[in-house]
């Protein structure tokens, strides 16, 4: 029989896209976690009831400040959180307006280049998303 320890935790996220104001170039947003001092793309827990999609958009919102469009649909990471099963669904997003404020979960953001972004990102998992990104708007 399952206990509920095994049951994913559903999470949601998105790899934030802009084009630089100085040149053009595509850049990647990272947050900054001081909880965890890591570098990550903007993702949360869903809420009860809520989509994936829905949960992506307000969670890159509330990291980042930026309002996303979300593009194609990247690869699920999945892996073991505080002893727990994580799943996190993730999107292409195009940051379309908002600016950051700091918050107590997130205090930095970083928008870089997909090579710095890859460097940059703490879990070695979330750089496949960078290359994913990458495929999805036809960049490789």
């Amino acid at each position: 029989m399952s206990s509920p320890h095994d049951t994913p935790v559903q999470a949601a996220g998105c790899v934030l896209w802009r084009r630089s104001p100085a040149d053009g170039d595509l850049e990647v947003c990272l947050v900054h976690r001081p909880k965890y001092d890591d570098w990550s793309h903007p993702k949360g827990k869903l809420k009860r009831g809520e989509d994936a999609p829905a949960g992506a958009v307000r969670e890159v919102a509330e990291e980042t400040g930026y309002t996303p469009r979300l593009g194609a649909s990247l690869p699920t990471v999945r892996y073991i959180a505080q002893g727990r099963p994580k799943e996190v669904r993730y999107w292409a997003a195009e940051a379309v307006s908002g600016g950051f404020t700091p918050t107590d979960e997130v205090d930095r953001i970083l928008w870089l280049s997909p090579k710095a972004a890859r460097n940059r990102l703490t879990q070695p998992r979330d750089r496949t998303l960078v290359d994913a990104l990458l495929s999805a708007l036809h960049l490789t």
